[in-house]
């Protein structure tokens, strides 16, 4: 590899000698963007494992806590937050109530209505793991200054926009 070039120049390289008739440009983006995905699941593990959580359980206990004070939300909620089945959703609440992150509430205007709240253990255990994940992912754009992170942030919004809806 030259100076300045990475895995996937070289990779894209190859395919133009191979496949000539094949335009490889699309393979600098998504390549990347696919090593930089494993890469971050990597970086993510590493820090809920440090908080002895899994990354579902993360995904709970975040969308709890972005739901501001009392930090409770239905259980169809939930689902929507996270996308998995009501199965899934009630095995993974059963779980958290077990580790002692999260409670079973009844509604206050619908008994019939399940809300799952956080529990103080639930909000500590989320807020160290949120701190260590922020400063995992600084470390990895502590490469881009500042006005490149942001356009890449735009960038990226640009091309998920359209797939999101």
């Amino acid at each position: 590899m030259l100076p300045g070039q990475d895995e996937v120049d070289r990779i894209v390289a190859a395919w133009g000698r191979e496949r000539p008739d094949l335009d490889p440009r699309p393979l600098h983006v998504f390549s990347r963007v696919s090593r930089l995905s494993r890469r971050l699941d990597l970086a993510r593990r590493r820090v809920f494992i440090d908080h002895a959580l899994e990354g579902w359980e993360f995904d709970v206990l975040s969308a709890l806590r972005r739901a501001g004070a009392p930090y409770e939300l239905t259980a169809g909620r939930l689902l929507n937050e996270t996308l998995v089945s009501s199965g899934t959703m009630t095995n993974r609440i059963d779980r958290m109530v077990a580790h002692g992150y999260v409670v079973r509430a009844v509604g206050t205007t619908d008994r019939r209505v399940v809300l799952v709240r956080l529990t103080p253990r639930g909000k500590e255990t989320v807020d160290a793991a949120m701190a260590d994940l922020l400063l995992s992912e600084q470390e990895l754009l502590s490469e881009l200054e500042p006005a490149e992170a942001e356009l890449l942030t735009s960038l990226l919004r640009r091309l998920l926009l359209p797939l999101d809806s």
